[in-house]
C-alpha cells in the first residue's frame, strides 16, 4: 500500500496538536487530550487488524472502545501530559504506516467486518477492504480530528 497520504495526514494532525494553549471544545466535546487518545486508540486497533489479517486471522474492526470516555481517560492517564500523548501518537502512527507499507495487494483487499460509530451515529456496519479501512484514516478520520483540534485553538 502507498501510505503517502496517511503519513501526510498525520504530519498535519501532529503539527496542530503541538499548538500551545489548545482549549476546551465550546460544544462540550472532546478536549485535545481526548482527541489524541482517540486517535491513538484507533491507530492501535487498525494496526492490530492489519497484523491479524497478515497472520491469517479474521479480525473485526469496531471503533466503539475508541469512543469510550473511560477508555480515553485511561489512555490519557498513562501518559505524562500532552507531550507524552503526542509522542505516543507519533510512534503509533509510524507503526501503522509501516505495517500498511508492507501489505500486499492481495492482503490489502481482504474484507474486514467493520462497525464504525461517530458519537451516537452509526457510520458503517459492513465488511470493508483492509486498504479502505487504512485509506479512510487518511481521507476522513485524521483530517477530521485535525480540524477538531484546530477548532480548540485560542
Amino acid at each position: 500500500m502507498d501510505t503517502t497520504a496517511l503519513r501526510s495526514a498525520y504530519k498535519k494532525f501532529l503539527d496542530v496538536a503541538t499548538t500551545p494553549g489548545l482549549g476546551e471544545a465550546a460544544d462540550g466535546g472532546w478536549n485535545a487530550d481526548q482527541v489524541l487518545a482517540h486517535v491513538l486508540s484507533v491507530d492501535a486497533a487498525a494496526a492490530a487488524v492489519a497484523l491479524g489479517v497478515v497472520s491469517g486471522a479474521r479480525p473485526t474492526f469496531d471503533n466503539r472502545i475508541c469512543l469510550d470516555r473511560w477508555n480515553l481517560d485511561r489512555i490519557i492517564a498513562e501518559h505524562s501530559g500532552r507531550a507524552g500523548l503526542i509522542t505516543h501518537v507519533r510512534h503509533q502512527a509510524a507503526v501503522l504506516c509501516d505495517i500498511a507499507d508492507q501489505l500486499s495487494e492481495q492482503t490489502a483487499a481482504v474484507l474486514v467486518p467493520s462497525f464504525l460509530m461517530s458519537g451516537d451515529e452509526l457510520v458503517l456496519d459492513q465488511p470493508l477492504a483492509l486498504a479502505d479501512l487504512v485509506n479512510g484514516l487518511a481521507e476522513k478520520h485524521v483530517p477530521g480530528h485535525t480540524r477538531q483540534l484546530a477548532d480548540l485553538r485560542p
